[in-house]
C-alpha cells in the first residue's frame, strides 16, 4: 500500500470534538466566500466586461472555475478527511515539504494578515455609525477579534453558531437588493449598453475579478477532523455552498443592473450601496452598511475558526516550532485554543503594524499555486488510491479538475505580468520556510 493510501485510511487522530455540523460547515463555506467583495465588486468587473450581460457572463464563468476547483478538492477531502486542509492534502499528494510550505505561510502569514484585515475592516465599516480616529478603529479591531477568540476557544459549537447567525444576517441585505430590484419596472443598468461588446482581454479580466469575490470557500477543509463523517459531508457542503454563492451573485448583480444606470454602476467605488439607496431611499445606504459588518463579521469569524487547524495540524505532525504548544487541545473545551490565541496574536501584531493588506498581497501567487496543485492532485489520487465503493469522485472527469487548473493558470499569469516583484517576494517568503522545516525534521530524528 503506497503512503497516500496509508494516509487516506488513518483517522485524523487530532483529539478534537466531532461538533461542527452540517449546517455549520455550510455557513463556513458561504461565510468565508460572501465577504464585502459581492458589495462593491461589480462596478469593476462591469468595467472590465463591457456591457451588462457579458459581466453576467463573467460572474457565472467565475463561479464554474471556482466549483470545478471546489468539486475536484472535494474528492482528495473525501478521500484524506483530515485535519488542516489543503496543507495535510498537498503533505499527502506531494510530500512533507510542500505541505509544510503552505502550512508555513498560512499559519504565519496568509491566514493571521486576513484575519486581521477582516477585523480592520469590520471596524472601518462600523465608523459609518460611529465615527472614530486611527487608534480607536484599531482598539475596536481588536477588541471584535478578542470576542471571536474567546468564542471560538470556549466552544466550536459557539464559533458555529456565531457563523451561523452572521451567514443569515449577512443574506438579508442581499435577498433585499435582490428582491427589490427584480421586481423593480425600471431597468436602467441594461438600458443603451449592446449584448455582447467585451473583447477577450476585458472578459478575462472581468473573470480575474469575479475570481477574488469567490475566494474562502477550501477553509471548510480545515474543518475535516471536527466533522462526523467528513467523507460524506465535505462534498456536499462544498457543492451545495458554491452553487449557492453564484445564484447569489448573479441575481445580486442583476437587481444592481435594474436599479442603477451603467455609467453610475461602473464610476461608484460602492455600488450596492448606491443600489440600496435607489431602491430603499435614504436607509439604503446605512441598511447595506449594517449587512457589510455583519457580512465581515461572519468572514472574520470563519477564517479565526479555520486558520487555526493548519498549525495545530503542524503541531500534532511535530513539523511546526513549538509543537508541544500548538497541537494541545483544551481539556475542559476541547478546542485547539493555543493554536487559536497563536493565530489570533499575530493578527494583533498585523493591525497594529498595518502590514496586513501588504502581506496578503505579496502572497496572492504563492498561494494561487498551492490551490492549483491542490486541484491537479486529483490526478495523483486516481493514479495512486484505488477507488472504493460509494466514496464521492469527481462529476465529469478529467473535464472538470481540467477546468479547476486552467482558472489557476489564469491567475498565476495575471499576478505574475501585473506584479512580478510582488509575486517573486511572495516566493522567498516562502522559501524561508525551508530552513525551519529542516530545523524541525534534524531536531525530530
Amino acid at each position: 500500500m503506497s503512503n497516500l493510501s496509508k494516509a487516506s485510511s488513518r483517522p485524523s487522530g487530532n483529539g478534537l470534538k466531532k461538533s461542527v455540523t452540517f449546517l455549520e460547515a455550510m455557513a463556513i463555506v458561504v461565510g468565508m466566500i460572501i465577504g464585502s467583495g459581492i458589495f462593491l465588486k461589480p462596478g469593476i468587473v462591469l468595467a472590465s466586461a463591457g456591457s451588462p450581460w457579458m459581466s453576467i457572463l463573467a460572474w457565472v464563468a467565475g463561479g464554474i472555475i471556482t466549483l470545478a476547483s471546489a468539486l475536484s478538492v472535494a474528492e482528495i477531502a473525501a478521500t484524506i478527511p483530515k485535519a488542516g486542509g489543503l496543507y495535510a492534502y498537498l503533505e499527502d499528494l506531494y510530500g512533507e515539504v510542500v505541505g509544510f510550505l503552505l502550512g508555513w505561510v498560512q499559519a504565519v502569514i496568509s491566514y493571521p494578515a486576513s484575519v486581521a484585515a477582516l477585523a480592520i475592516a469590520f471596524a472601518s465599516y462600523s465608523g459609518y455609525f460611529l465615527p472614530m480616529n486611527g487608534l480607536q478603529q484599531k482598539l475596536l479591531a481588536i477588541g471584535i477579534l478578542l470576542f471571536i477568540l474567546l468564542m471560538n476557544v470556549i466552544s466550536t459549537k459557539y464559533g458555529g453558531i456565531i457563523q451561523l447567525v452572521a451567514t443569515a444576517g449577512k443574506l438579508i441585505p442581499v435577498v433585499g437588493i435582490v428582491a427589490f430590484g427584480l421586481i423593480s419596472g425600471t431597468q436602467p443598468g441594461f438600458a443603451g449598453v449592446s449584448g455582447l461588446t467585451a473583447g477577450a482581454a476585458g472578459f478575462g479580466a472581468a473573470i480575474l475579478g469575479t475570481l477574488w469575490a469567490y475566494d474562502g470557500w477550501i477553509g471548510v477543509t480545515n474543518m475535516a477532523g471536527e466533522m462526523k463523517n467528513p467523507a460524506k459531508t465535505l462534498p456536499k457542503v462544498i457543492l451545495i455552498g458554491v452553487s449557492f454563492v453564484i445564484a447569489v451573485y448573479v441575481l445580486f448583480n442583476l437587481a444592481i443592473f435594474r436599479a442603477l444606470p451603467f455609467e453610475q454602476i461602473v464610476s461608484s467605488p460602492t455600488p450596492g450601496a448606491d443600489a440600496a439607496q435607489a431602491l430603499l431611499g435614504s436607509g439604503g445606504g446605512a441598511f447595506i452598511t449594517a449587512g457589510i459588518i455583519v457580512s465581515v463579521l461572519g468572514a472574520l469569524n470563519g477564517y479565526l475558526m479555520t486558520a487555526a487547524r493548519v498549525p495545530q495540524a503542524m503541531g500534532e505532525r511535530g513539523i511546526a516550532p513549538f509543537s508541544g504548544f500548538l497541537r494541545r487541545i483544551h481539556p475542559r473545551f476541547g478546542t485547539p485554543a493555543n493554536a487559536l490565541m497563536f493565530q489570533a496574536a499575530l493578527a494583533v501584531i498585523y493591525i497594529f503594524s498595518g502590514t496586513f493588506n501588504t502581506l496578503t498581497d505579496l502572497l496572492v501567487f504563492v498561494l494561487w499555486i498551492f490551490f492549483t496543485a491542490g486541484v491537479f492532485g486529483v490526478f495523483i489520487l486516481r493514479r495512486t488510491v484505488a477507488p472504493s465503493a460509494g466514496r464521492y469522485r469527481v462529476p465529469l472527469y478529467p473535464v472538470t479538475p481540467i477546468i479547476g487548473i486552467a482558472g489557476g493558470l489564469y491567475i498565476l499569469g495575471s499576478t505574475l505580468t501585473d506584479s512580478p516583484g510582488r509575486s517573486l517576494i511572495g516566493i522567498g517568503i516562502t522559501l524561508v520556510g525551508l530552513p525551519v522545516f529542516y530545523y524541525m525534521k534534524k531536531k525530530g530524528r
